[in-house]
């Protein structure tokens, strides 16, 4: 990403939806960016696993987590899922676990904080539905992009 999102904001202000500053950096990848896929699911992964097995294509996976802060939707072993199959990043309403490592991949990863607690696995979620996350409209398809200084969203590519 050329621009930072202080850039983006300033250059395309009427465009872009800034998301509340409550998301934490924890993958290798600061800065991000691609076209939105999303998920809502409750204290459950097994979507999130399933989504980052299919090929990524430099997109961005948001997960509407319901901002659970009881386990983690995201350990290193998806984190590599995710590298392995293109994805550029992911924007957790939720935790994740497995941070030392995290932080080691090429992947882009915001979220609320760390838990070492993991999610359950029975399936439960929908995928590819407009959510709402950290006071911003989120619709597949859409843009996302992610620095040091937060994370917006376009209807459009900017860069």
């Amino acid at each position: 990403m050329s621009l930072a999102t202080t850039d983006l904001c300033d250059a395309f202000d009427a465009e872009i939806q800034a998301l509340d500053p409550i998301f934490l950096s924890f993958g290798g990848n600061i800065r991000f960016h691609g076209p939105i896929a999303t998920l809502k699911l409750f204290e459950d992964n097994s979507l999130v696993r399933a989504m980052l097995g299919e090929a990524g294509r430099g997109r961005v996976l948001v997960v509407d987590g319901g901002g659970s802060r009881r386990c983690a939707l995201l350990g290193d072993q998806l984190g590599e899922l995710a590298v392995k199959n293109g994805w550029a990043g992911l924007v957790l309403d939720g935790c994740v676990r497995d941070s030392a490592a995290l932080v080691k991949l090429p992947l882009g990863v915001k979220a609320l904080a760390t838990h070492p607690r993991k999610s359950v696995k029975l399936g439960a979620g929908q995928r590819e539905l407009p959510l709402r996350v950290a006071g911003c409209d989120i619709l597949p398809g859409h843009w996302l992009y992610a620095d040091e200084d937060g994370v917006i969203v376009s209807a459009r590519e900017l860069v």
